[in-house]
């Protein structure tokens, strides 16, 4: 798998749930119990602050709560400090029934929520300038109008391992980083949350971007089956969802002809193409025939395909990619993203970037065969990471000796298995495509929003599509799913000809799918 306090009288008894000390509290049980040496786990601790922006013209006024939440085992003992941001619009405390909320999370595994809360869904936003290196301080945010707070309520969320979230007591890594472990301990992050803070009737979302998706789709079944917990909608940014159909390094077949109309989108982008179409969209319908009736059954019959099979196939490849003949015969048909974008700009020294294949970069190894970089992570991750940093201790009031996490490096660590509903034992290639088709015939009424790009080179929009379309599904829960597009990468929401689209469809979403049932 791939990688990626202030407190004012009402706000503090709503802290004062989550919130105990600010240092870790004595032991005398465990001390009299022999176990001085132990140390004790340290307790939950919050900074809550008040203030006031405006989204559509209109006024609003919000309390942020930034910190962490002591979650325990079936045994009442401690085993976590999840880390969280939560924004409540001010109002009175029946309000909080009916308003939605929305609990939002990034992927990797192992990547921190700050990429979502500084660049779409918070009150703030970082400036970014699109296909621009942004390494030149001073970085800068802007009040964010396109918030989803004039819409819900959000909780942005941090892994265990990610933020300042981590484990405690006698818990280790290993018992959160592994695809079940991790969806159950943000499925338990979440029930007590809406327990803590009094949302269990509210209407409930969760969103999840990149390894997300997969993390969404477990953690819908899973909040349903275990805790009855049943979701409005989820939001699925740029998803990865399936391991067979979404990593061309397990050189499975089906990633490599999910890839390929991005690959040609990209070519189609940098005008790299011999004969280059004026339009993008009828050029990926024909490259999506292409990959669909002619490259994925020679990929299928192997060496039981006929020469004349293989050329036909390899003069649409090079057609399609603008990469020669030649380099898709060496590779045997197959290119994994990783050689694409180091060979599609070799010679004139660049190198295209997988989170959003329209950014370039200098190539750090021209003879090297792979990227060894994303162009698009180091012209955005510093702009990113300066202005959480100054924003969560400047507006927040958030005070830590720990440095934010905003990416663990614990994927190698990661247990791939999972308990897949239909399965008698764990899958090693996890693929969670399952459980979301199981939570949506359980729960009809749960709406799906898929958001991906078609320059997104991490989680492919061919991805995308194929997992939807190998849903086990009838074709009225179908109509449960909706996709949009977007001419821009894995981030769509931080390209400007994509943010009010991406905003607006969530607004729309949650909004639609929140809307009171009249009693009988």
């Amino acid at each position: 798998m791939k990688l990626f306090c202030c407190l004012g009288a009402a706000a503090l008894a709503c802290a004062s749930l989550i919130c105990s000390a600010a240092e870790p509290a004595a032991a005398p049980a465990a001390a009299a119990a022999g176990k001085a040496d132990e140390k004790p786990a340290p307790d939950a601790k919050v900074w809550v602050t008040k203030h006031q922006m405006t989204i559509g013209g209109k006024p609003l006024a919000y309390t942020a709560t930034a910190g962490t939440m002591q979650i325990k085992n079936d045994k009442d003992e401690p085993i976590a400090l999840f880390g969280f941001t939560a924004y409540v619009k001010d109002g009175k405390e029946e309000d909080q029934r009916t308003r939605p909320i929305v609990f939002a999370y990034n992927g990797g595994p192992g990547t921190s929520s700050a990429w979502l809360h500084m660049g779409i869904l918070g009150p703030k936003r970082t400036v970014l300038k699109d296909l621009e290196a942004n390494t030149h301080g001073p970085f800068l945010t802007v009040n964010n109008e396109l918030s989803l707070l004039g819409q819900a309520d959000l909780v942005l969320i941090d892994p265990v391992g990610t933020g300042y979230s981590r484990p405690i007591g006698k818990s280790e890594g290993k018992d959160f980083w592994g695809v079940d472990q991790d969806i159950k301990s943000v499925s338990d992050f979440i029930v007590k949350y809406l327990s803590q803070m009094s949302r269990w009737s509210a209407p409930k979302f969760v969103l999840g971007e990149s390894y997300g998706g997969m993390r969404t789709a477990g953690v819908a079944f899973d909040l349903l089956t275990r805790n009855n917990v049943a979701l409005n909608g989820i939001i699925l940014v740029s998803p990865y969802l399936d391991y067979a159909a979404g990593d061309t390094t397990s050189q499975i077949d089906a990633a490599y002809v999910n890839f390929l109309s991005t690959y040609a989108a990209t070519a189609w982008y940098h005008k790299t193409l011999a004969d280059r179409p004026p339009a993008l969209q009828p050029f990926l319908r024909e490259v999506e025939a292409f990959a669909r009736d002619e490259y994925a059954p020679v990929l299928n019959k192997g060496s039981r395909a006929t020469p004349a099979e293989r050329q036909k196939v390899l003069e649409g490849l090079a057609r399609y990619t603008g990469l020669d003949q030649a380099y898709w015969r060496r590779a045997n048909l197959r290119i994994d993203e990783g050689h694409f974008l180091q060979e599609m700009m070799r010679e004139t020294g660049q190198v295209l970037g997988r989170i959003d294949s329209r950014y370039k970069g200098g190539i750090l190894s021209p003879m090297a065969e792979s990227m060894k970089y994303d162009a698009y992570a180091s012209a955005v991750a510093p702009a990113i990471v300066a202005t959480f940093n100054d924003y969560y201790r400047r507006e927040l009031k958030v005070e830590s000796e720990r440095e934010y996490v905003f990416s663990g490096d614990f994927s190698k660590d990661w247990d791939n298995r999972h308990a897949q509903p239909d399965a008698s034992d764990k899958v090693v290639h996890p693929n969670t495509t399952v459980d979301l088709a199981w939570a949506m015939k359980l729960n009809p009424k749960m709406k799906v929003l898929i958001s991906t790009g078609y320059f997104d080179l991490a989680c492919p929009y061919g991805t995308v599509e194929y997992v939807v379309d190998h849903l086990d599904l009838t074709p009225e829960l179908r109509k449960n799913i909706t996709v949009d597009y977007f001419e821009a990468g894995h981030m769509m929401y931080v390209h400007p000809g994509s943010m009010q689209k991406f905003t607006g469809s969530l607004a729309e979403f949650v909004g639609t799918n929140s809307r009171t049932v009249e009693a009988p």
